[in-house]
């Protein structure tokens, strides 16, 4: 991970969005003691890895009412 000051980012600007773009993590500095006071990651970077199915298998019970219903476009969110 790269750190950088407020000047320099700020000079830099689209030459450091094209190094995040690229898969670099870069941290950002403020102040005289140039603490980190934010981080730039890809897009990617962010996403959590997915649940395994079945996770909670048996540990708990869906019950729908008799009169219950939903469309596929409800369901699906559309």
């Amino acid at each position: 991970m790269t750190i950088m000051t407020v000047g320099e980012f700020k000079r830099d600007f689209s030459a450091v969005l094209k190094r995040v773009q690229a898969g670099e993590e870069i941290a950002i500095s403020y102040g005289k003691n140039k603490a980190i006071v934010a981080k730039l990651v890809p897009k990617s970077a962010d996403k959590k890895p997915k649940r395994k199915l079945g996770i909670f298998n048996d540990k708990g019970k869906v019950k729908f009412n008799p009169g219950f219903k939903m469309t596929e476009e409800e369901f699906l969110g559309l």
